[in-house]
């Protein structure tokens, strides 16, 4: 029998941080299978330089669940955003901190989410409710994550129990939390080496809403005008995705995790919806969007409302 436990496609910090304390939780707990972390797609700069310094392995990366007896999503719930046969699954558990959408199951489960920044923040909750002991290694994973989605509780959607759930497992870790988490986010700012289709497809999702479809990609930085250099090409890309997608709006969210700002390419037939969404005017393309730096909280509902 196996369990695999996967985060959502284009995984970021927090989805592979989250199978692989999944999966280590899961034995904790006397899940008898062959439990395998997994993942969807392929590691980014921030993520590798967390595996390496800690020594992990990467999760499995797959491209289909079909050899699984039993899936658990974490950072994730929606089909879209999962493996391309996930509804055809048997999931036996979802831990998660996003909105529930486009989610199914035959069976009941066991499902948890909560309205934190990070999905390893419910994972300490859980294994201090299960009163299970974490060692250093996993402190640092999840501390790693939650520094990651939190921006270093720069972020709006970094909340009192995100940064609880940091300075206890910083002190478990025996880390210094600003000083990792800089030299963390910095190493994930390197985007040199990325085509700009790769660029788009670091951390990218696809939304519905109100008969609209749209993809918001975001990748974060301390020199948005470097990664500008590149826009012309950038923007085809866009364009090539809009068109073999059927996409209504694609937006490409650069975000400055020093000065927490973004800019944002803005393409397709809806694109009108982000200057309404922030009350700002699209110039060749491109918004400057001050303060903006959570795709969950600061983008996806303002475009969902006025798309």
């Amino acid at each position: 029998m196996k369990t695999f436990i996967t985060g959502h496609k284009c995984p970021d910090t927090d989805s592979v941080m989250s199978a692989l304390v999944m999966a280590n939780l899961e034995k904790n707990l006397g899940n008898t299978n062959e439990i395998i972390p997994c993942r969807l797609g392929n590691l980014n700069k921030e993520t590798e330089y967390i595996l390496n310094y800690f020594k992990v392995d990467a999760p499995k990366l797959i491209d289909s669940v079909k050899d699984a007896d039993e899936v658990i999503l974490v950072d994730h719930n929606s089909f879209l955003e999962s493996a391309p046969d996930i509804s055809s699954a048997k999931i036996s558990k979802v831990v998660d901190h996003h909105r529930i959408a486009n989610f199914e199951t035959t069976e009941p489960l066991f499902y948890i989410a909560e309205p934190v920044g990070c999905t390893c923040t419910i994972l300490y909750e859980l294994y201090m409710m299960n009163n299970i002991s974490i060692d250093k290694t996993y402190a640092g994973l999840m501390l790693s994550a939650i520094i990651s989605d939190s921006l270093l509780f720069k972020s709006p959607t970094c909340t009192p129990k995100d940064i609880e759930a940091a300075t206890e497992l910083a002190k478990i870790a025996n880390i210094d939390i600003n000083s990792y988490g800089l030299d963390m986010l910095k190493a994930g700012t390197d985007l040199s080496s990325f085509t700009p289709e790769e660029l788009l497809n670091i951390d990218s999702k696809e939304f519905n809403a109100n008969g609209a479809k749209f993809q918001i990609a975001q990748v974060s930085t301390v020199d948005i005008d470097e990664v500008l250099k590149n826009k012309s090409e950038i923007e085809k890309a866009m364009n090539n995705s809009i068109s073999s997608n059927s996409l209504d709006l694609f937006m490409f969210t650069i975000t400055d995790i020093l000065n927490c700002n973004s800019k944002a390419i803005v393409l397709g037939n809806k694109a009108s919806v982000v200057e309404k969404a922030y009350n700002v005017t699209i110039k060749d393309n491109l918004v400057f969007l001050p303060g903006v730096v959570s795709r969950k909280k600061q983008i996806v509902p303002q475009i969902t409302e006025n798309i």
